[in-house]
């Protein structure tokens, strides 16, 4: 735990951080739910897209660094924010963080964010047996709204949609 309190959360982007978010996403799902090529691939090229019209005034990107490496994240894309929500998306931690709180901490992040935006509210899409993910998700006000069989990570799974309602200020 002492090693995992060194990391630093930074809002932004930082040079390696496309390639070290996919590779994190890759590699997690490959080893616990046999995702493959695919859902890397998508993971690369979608948060490429994002990247190329980032704007910091609508939407938000932290990672947490430790000895120089990505080793999490978290974005909120405010593209849609007035019509279908902010959209979370690429949240993920490495094995060396997993449990130490910097999990909570980027949903929070997020979560004010998008609060001080005054967006009316957030959605993510995940899957169904992710259950740490499910806690912090639900402890910062989302709600599962919707489940349906889907293979849009290249996988068939329990896709699920989750919404945080924001107070209007």
């Amino acid at each position: 735990m002492a090693s995992a309190q060194q990391a630093t959360l930074i809002n932004g982007y930082i040079p390696g951080t496309i390639g070290r978010i996919a590779e994190l996403h890759g590699t997690y799902y490959a080893k616990h739910w046999g995702f493959g090529l695919y859902f890397e691939a998508k993971v690369a090229t979608e948060l490429s897209a994002f990247l190329k019209t980032y704007d910091p005034q609508r939407d938000g990107l932290w990672v947490v660094v430790k000895n120089g490496c990505v080793e999490g994240g978290i974005v909120i894309d405010g593209s849609h924010a007035w019509d279908k929500g902010a959209h979370l998306r690429w949240f993920i931690l490495s094995d060396a963080l997993r449990g130490s709180g910097w999990g909570r901490e980027l949903v929070a992040t997020a979560v004010d964010f998008c609060v001080e935006k005054k967006y009316p509210q957030i959605y993510l899409w995940t899957f169904e047996g992710l259950h740490a993910a499910r806690h912090l998700y639900e402890s910062a006000g989302f709600r599962l709204v919707q489940q349906h069989k889907g293979s849009q990570w290249g996988t068939e799974v329990n896709e699920q949609q989750f919404v945080c309602r924001l107070p209007v200020l």
